[in-house]
């Protein structure tokens, strides 16, 4: 490796050779090197002694007058500023914390380091390699960790650092693959088989790479498959589906597929979600089979974006919806409301691409309101407007064929223009030639169906002018109400056969006549099995009106509801007997069942009052029963009070009974009152 391989970030120190490397290595090892500038070892003993011989003036000290003078003598000396003892208090606290600093300061000097840069590497040392390796290392990016790795293997076998060297390899190539993950990690996986790649081959970390490379894509292709499997769900509008797909991208091993692409896939299905509601909200409005609604339909349609995943999808309905407002209009057409029609057509938006049609649509309508004017002019108008539609558009043939239709139906017209002149006459005679004229159009003829109606009508005033008298006649006999008058109309009417136009009115009339004669027959019976119910022969009167009931004659009805109010009669009597016959067995099984053969006499009959007071009186004695059971089994009691009916004058009573019964049986717990505190003592009194 040569100078280039270096790059320029290293540590601009100042630059040395070798061997001054390596003077600088032994002079740390053996200690000579300065501190604050005194020699770490072979200080000059001497030059020390010499200075404690000596006073701070430089002068020898003789040792009797040290032994002599007293301190005070010596402080008296001192100039005046060096006797102030706030001075002596601030160097005492100063000097301490200064010296401290500056030792520090010495002490974290470092040597300076070689300049890795402008080293020539052919003549570096083994160790200034490894540092200048570490150096790189340091910066822990891709190429300086190959750098670093590229320094120092080239290190012999033998060498006293190889094994501290690959220590340090196999931590860099390491390094290089956490960089390669890390790149992974964040969404670059070419960055990363790239990264993961550039390890030499020939070190223990390459094993590694393949099978580091086939893990990241075999995440990747599954982050990958996820996401088009949502998006495919996305486009079919299954949003919970594509919701589900999504949380599997937080279980793949990979930062930027669980986080930044899940976040992604999220945020496009919220807002597909969103579209979607746009598009469905759309189809219900085309389904209306409202213009306005359907124009609204394809308004939202259109606003869809062109990113979003339904937008094909809105794209497809837009033709769909205008086809539906084509619909619209052929209907109102079909019911020849043209106006409608074509106010519909026009407002088709051209982005449906059904402009071609909206056209042959709009000539083939105007046509036929000119057609529908039932006219001769208004036919002839149609065909020429039909002939303007050119062999190339799709509605030609069709067009043709209304052409050929109308020009048989302005034959048509012509011949029913004249049978209405002839029918506005009014006599039979014209109403039949005007009919004899209408059916010269034949069956196959576009006008057919309409002649046949005018056909059918006259024909109807015929007979109705032919017919009336005999109603008129019938109806004057029948005037006299009584059984012959009637039964002479009846004959009248009659003449009118089955199939003329005034058949059904003639029966009409038959049938209330035969039921005015049937009511006359029949009264008589009637009446006298109402006189027998009134004495109180029930049985007779339904005996007597049994025979009308049965007879399907206009009385039938009548007789039979008073058969049934009679019988409802009896049975309220039986019933009514009965049940007082039940309750005086004075027990309460006996009571209930009185009570209950009571109700059973309906609201409306006169029985029913005196009912309900007997229904109070036996809940009142249910009542006293009970109380009287009570006082030696209150179980039997509640059981007995429980028989009194609802909406009895008894039933509130026999309710507060059955509660102060279970209260007594079952008691509240009393609250468990508090301790007293015991009142203080009172000494002294």
């Amino acid at each position: 490796m040569t100078e280039r391989d270096i790059t320029d970030s290293w540590s601009r120190g100042r630059s040395r050779d070798p061997d001054e490397i390596k003077r600088l290595s032994e002079t740390e090892q053996f200690g000579e090197t300065n501190l604050f500038g005194i020699p770490a070892t072979g200080s000059n003993s001497k030059s020390v002694k010499r200075q404690t011989d000596n006073n701070s003036e430089g002068f020898p000290l003789n040792n009797q007058s040290e032994k002599t003078v007293s301190p005070n003598y010596i402080f008296s000396k001192l100039p005046r500023w060096m006797q102030n003892w706030v001075l002596w208090l601030v160097l005492l606290t100063l000097i301490p914390g200064g010296i401290g600093f500056l030792a520090m300061a010495m002490l974290f000097k470092l040597p300076a380091a070689p300049n890795c840069p402008k080293i020539f590497w052919p003549l570096a040392s083994e160790s200034v390699r490894l540092h200048c390796a570490q150096l790189a290392a340091s910066k822990q990016t891709v190429t300086d960790l190959l750098q670093a790795i590229g320094l120092v293997k080239q290190l012999p076998k033998n060498h006293p650092l190889r094994g501290e060297a690959d220590r340090f390899i196999e931590r860099w190539s390491q390094d290089i693959l956490q960089l390669a993950d890390q790149s992974f990690q964040a969404g670059n996986l070419d960055e990363a088989i790239a990264t993961a790649r550039k390890i030499p081959d020939d070190l223990a970390a390459y094993k590694l790479v393949e099978e580091k490379i086939t893990k990241w894509q075999s995440i990747w292709s599954k982050g990958e498959e996820i996401y088009q499997q949502a998006e495919a769900e996305l486009r079919e509008r299954h949003w919970q589906s594509a919701f589900m797909l999504s949380a599997k991208l937080l279980r793949l091993d990979n930062k930027y597929w669980a986080s930044t692409k899940y976040d992604q896939l999220n945020q496009l299905i919220a807002t597909a979600r969103e579209d979607g509601e746009k598009l469905a909200k759309a189809e219900s409005l085309a389904k209306s089979g409202v213009a306005d609604k359907i124009l609204e339909a394809i308004k939202i349609a259109e606003s869809i974006s062109q990113v979003s995943y339904v937008y094909q999808k809105a794209q497809e309905s837009i033709p769909t919806f205008g086809r539906k407002m084509l619909d619209l209009a052929q209907t109102n057409l079909d019911k020849r409301d043209a106006d409608t029609a074509l106010d519909i057509v026009r407002q088709i938006p051209e982005n449906t691409g059904l402009q071609t049609e909206v056209e042959d649509f709009i000539s083939l309508a105007e046509a036929q309101r000119s057609a529908w004017l039932g006219n001769i002019s208004g036919l002839e108008t149609a065909i020429s407007q039909a002939q303007q539609i050119a062999p190339t558009r799709a509605v030609y043939n069709k067009a043709q064929q209304l052409i050929a239709r109308w020009q048989l139906e302005i034959e048509d017209v012509a011949r029913l223009e004249k049978a209405r002149t002839l029918a506005s006459q009014g006599t039979v005679s014209d109403l039949t030639a005007a009919i004899a004229q209408a059916q010269l159009i034949p069956n196959s003829n576009p006008r057919a169906t309409e002649a046949r109606q005018e056909a059918g009508r006259w024909q109807t005033q015929v007979e109705t002018i032919q017919d009336r008298p005999f109603l008129e006649r019938a109806d004057q006999i029948a005037l006299l109400e009584d059984v012959n008058s009637l039964q002479a109309a009846i004959s009248e009417a009659s003449q009118i056969r089955n199939g003329r136009a005034l058949y059904p009115e003639a029966r009409r009339k038959i049938r209330n006549w035969i039921a005015k004669i049937q009511r006359i027959q029949d009264q008589p019976y009637l009446d006298q099995a109402r006189d027998l119910a009134q004495s109180g022969n029930l049985p007779a009167a339904i005996s007597a009106a049994e025979q009308i009931a049965s007879s399907g004659r206009a009385l039938s009805g009548e007789a039979q509801e008073a058969i049934d109010d009679w019988r409802g009669q009896i049975r309220a009597r039986e019933s009514w007997q009965k049940a007082r016959d039940t309750a005086l067995a004075g027990t309460p099984q006996a009571l209930v069942d009185a009570i209950q053969l009571a109700q059973q006499v309906p609201r409306r009959n006169i029985l029913r009052m005196d009912a309900n007071i007997a229904i109070d009186q036996w809940s009142q004695q249910l009542l006293d029963i009970a109380r009287s059971q009570g006082q030696s089994d209150i179980y039997k009691g509640i059981e007995t009070a429980k028989l009194v009916p609802r909406g009895s004058s008894a039933y509130s009573a026999a309710q507060e009974q059955i509660r102060t019964w279970r209260q007594f049986l079952n008691p509240e717990p009393q609250p468990v009152p508090e301790q007293s505190q015991p009142s203080p003592t009172i000494t002294g009194l």
